[in-house]
């Protein structure tokens, strides 16, 4: 976890982010669904990141209405098996539970494509995209080992009070490469790691700035105070 989540008020923000997530009955139900199956495939280094936590944010701070999920990134680690056919599988796996957008990529393939030097781990690549407010991940972990897990039945998830329930055996936990400051302040940060040029395509291409009119673009990096 970086520097910056251990700044006071961090925890502020994680628990802010948190709720929000708990209160969201489809990503919710996202998280339990992922932590099922992932720890079915025995993949402990996962996440779900991008516009799943990150528009979550922008959302609520603009007070709009949560917007449709309509891709869904599922990142994971694992250097065992780097074949898109484990990816797919997995899919697969996650679709059988809930009929979502799902898009799984295991991280120990990624830097081929964006020609990098090897990810060590979902957080290492994390740190490699374009702009840094879409470099945070959540996921659920088990805070009761006697609980076990059943994947051959669908997650009996129906509304937002389950979260009652679910937060009894689960804890949300949330990691962001650069912090969360950068997230809340609606600004959007370039990662000097890549070309600015990807970064501005990307702001361009997903309408950022129009959807989120809140959103201040900025190219230099994000310096978190210590």
């Amino acid at each position: 976890m970086s520097n910056e989540l251990q700044r006071p008020g961090a925890d502020a923000l994680q628990a802010q982010l948190s709720t929000w997530l708990q209160q969201d009955a489809q990503r919710l139900n996202a998280l339990q669904v992922c932590c099922e199956v992932l720890n079915h495939f025995n993949i402990g280094d996962w996440y779900i990141a991008a516009g799943f936590v990150r528009n979550l944010v922008w959302d609520k701070l603009h007070h709009i209405r949560s917007q449709a999920l309509n891709d869904i990134d599922v990142i994971y680690w694992c250097d065992s098996d780097v074949s898109v056919e484990r990816d797919r599988a997995i899919e697969a796996k996650l679709r059988q539970q809930a009929d979502l957008p799902w898009s799984v990529k295991n991280q120990a393939r990624m830097h081929l494509r964006n020609n990098d030097p090897a990810y060590l781990s979902c957080l290492d690549a994390m740190s490699y995209w374009p702009e840094k407010q879409t470099a945070v991940g959540v996921k659920l972990v088990n805070t009761s080992p006697a609980i076990a897990i059943h994947i051959n039945q669908k997650v009996p998830f129906t509304s937002p009070n389950s979260a009652t329930v679910l937060a009894h055996d689960y804890e949300i936990k949330v990691d962001a490469v650069f912090g969360l400051a950068c997230l809340f302040s609606l600004s959007l940060h370039a990662n000097p790691k890549r070309d600015i040029r990807v970064f501005k395509s990307r702001v361009i291409q997903k309408k950022w700035l129009l959807q989120y009119p809140k959103l201040i673009m900025i190219t230099e990096p994000f310096l978190s105070s210590k």
